[in-house]
């Protein structure tokens, strides 16, 4: 018990209890404030420099909290909508997919010269290697240097069946059924 002098100048003993329900629980109650104060001005400041707006620098406590909530929110929808390809991927995409179809019609025509078949799908992949080479020049990305066509190469990816073959040609002894 802590000595308290009361109005008479009689000094009177204050439990423990009591010395905390009237001197530290007020204390500790400024101190916890404090802290979400300094906490709550740090992420008003944070959202403004994020969303490049002084606005939110003016509101107050209560409205910071909803713009910083809207904020955050928005990031999340943001990282996870799904990223859009480049235009370039996506050209690439739709040539593969292209390609395909030809071949696929070309095998079942049933006049179908093989001769025609072979050099249709040779320009194809030739013209699809200068595209890639092209791109790789303009984006100035270094890797790994395309593999040399042969005349019966289409450079596509039944020419070869895994990335390893790409690297090493096939033995003589494989042969590959092309539709063409």
């Amino acid at each position: 018990m802590a000595p308290q002098t009361n109005s008479n100048n009689s000094i009177a003993f204050v439990s423990k209890t009591q010395h905390y329900l009237k001197v530290k629980k007020p204390l500790l109650e400024r101190q916890r404030r404090a802290r979400m104060n300094k906490c709550l001005d740090t992420l008003k400041t944070l959202v403004a420099e994020f969303q490049g707006d002084d606005a939110i620098l003016r509101m107050d406590k209560a409205e910071m909290l909803e713009a910083a909530l809207v904020f955050m929110r928005k990031q999340v929808v943001k990282q996870q909508a799904p990223v859009s390809p480049l235009p370039m991927d996506s050209f690439k995409n739709g040539y593969m997919n292209a390609v395909s179809e030809i071949s696929r019609v070309m095998a079942c025509t049933p006049a179908m010269s093989v001769d025609v078949g072979k050099t249709v799908m040779t320009h194809l992949g030739v013209e699809f290697q200068r595209m890639l080479q092209a791109d790789q020049a303009q984006t100035s990305v270094q890797s790994a240097a395309p593999r040399p066509l042969s005349p019966a190469s289409s450079g596509y990816h039944s020419d070869n069946e895994d990335s390893e073959s790409a690297a090493s040609p096939k033995p003589a002894q494989e042969t590959m059924w092309r539709p063409w």
